[in-house]
């Protein structure tokens, strides 16, 4: 029998269905981005980590961005003007943080929340309010983060007056095989009985690019769904002190784009010294073993990726002896601060 959690996971091709079939604001059109001094991304969790890819795309383009999630923005109020554009996203839009910084802080020129309850405190205080539209959930993020990342493209390509239309044309053509690897479980288990036959199972997610976000998100969600300890590191932050828990007993997983230098280099030492190394991409670094996404758009290949890591998580529970996905100290709306 399947756990609730595991029904989300079953459940996230009807949800990315229904954030694409969902309008966005006619007023999201309306919003020039130069006309503002700054542009703050801001949310908890995987939330915050679902607008790496954002936060990358805007930098690149030269506007002044900051990523600084909503428990940071409380302890430095003044970072928020009358001008900002303030981006912030809460999949339950209750987040104790969330709602603390909209109640007290500077209200910005502009809000735009993006949240899957249009009744909570960030969908009435925002100015323009995109909904995720990933249905209920009953524990760890799964439907939710993907449907952020999907809304937040989305929402993207339109403030930068791009095709919005492609993002859904590249994702329907994709649903199949995402409905493959959603049926696809047995690497999990795999991978899962040979961390555990270790007696210091240790796991780290290392992320580079947009993938940071999945690297990010893979390493909360391993602790929530799994009761694991885990890691999740962008770029080289893992040479900086993290590298000497590797050797026997790691699983590192590396998501990232094929021919990453970081990547390749670090995959050839930690092969090299013990640990055992995942590639999450398109092609293996150096001589990992490769969970392979379709080529081409990067969008699929978050939503591909992150479904590898779903499994992952059930199959780390079920061996650590836990339900995956069930709260044992935490609720699914964490409204404290």
């Amino acid at each position: 029998m399947l756990t609730p959690y595991e029904n989300d996971i079953a459940m996230q091709p009807a949800a990315i269905a229904a954030q694409l079939n969902t309008p966005l604001p006619e007023n999201l059109a309306t919003v020039q981005l130069e006309s503002y001094d700054r542009i703050i991304l801001t949310g908890m969790g995987s939330s915050d980590y679902a607008l790496i890819p954002v936060e990358r795309a805007l930098v690149a383009r030269g506007y002044p961005v900051w990523r600084v999630d909503a428990g940071r923005l409380l302890d430095m109020p003044s970072l928020i003007t009358a001008n900002t554009l303030l981006w912030a996203t809460s999949q339950s839009g209750m987040s104790g943080e969330v709602v603390a910084l909209l109640k007290k802080g500077t209200r910005p020129r502009t809000l735009i929340g993006m949240t899957n309850d249009r009744q909570s405190v960030l969908a009435q205080e925002a100015d323009i309010m995109i909904a995720l539209e990933s249905g209920e959930e009953a524990t760890v993020s799964s439907k939710s983060y993907l449907n952020t990342l999907i809304a937040s493209q989305r929402t993207l390509a339109v403030l930068l007056a791009e095709d919005e239309s492609a993002i859904g044309r590249a994702l329907e053509n994709n649903l199949p095989e995402i409905r493959r690897l959603i049926n696809d479980t047995p690497f999990a288990s795999r991978l899962a009985g040979h961390l555990f036959s270790d007696s210091r199972p240790r796991v780290a997610w290392i992320g580079t690019g947009a993938f940071a976000a999945n690297a990010m998100t893979a390493a909360l969600i391993t602790k929530e769904a799994s009761k694991v300890s885990a890691e999740g590191f962008i770029g080289g932050e893992f040479r900086h002190g993290p590298m000497e828990t590797s050797g026997k007993g790691m699983l590192a997983f590396l998501c990232g784009k094929p021919g990453d230098e970081t990547l390749e280099r670090l995959a050839a030492e930690l092969l090299a010294n013990g640990t055992d190394v995942v590639t999450i991409g398109e092609i293996p670094y150096a001589d990992s073993a490769l969970l392979a996404v379709p080529s081409g758009d990067e969008l699929c290949q978050l939503l591909c990726g992150f479904i590898y890591i779903e499994h992952l998580t059930v199959a780390f529970a079920r061996k650590n002896g836990f339900v995956p996905g069930q709260f044992l100290y935490g609720q699914k709306i964490t409204v404290a601060i």
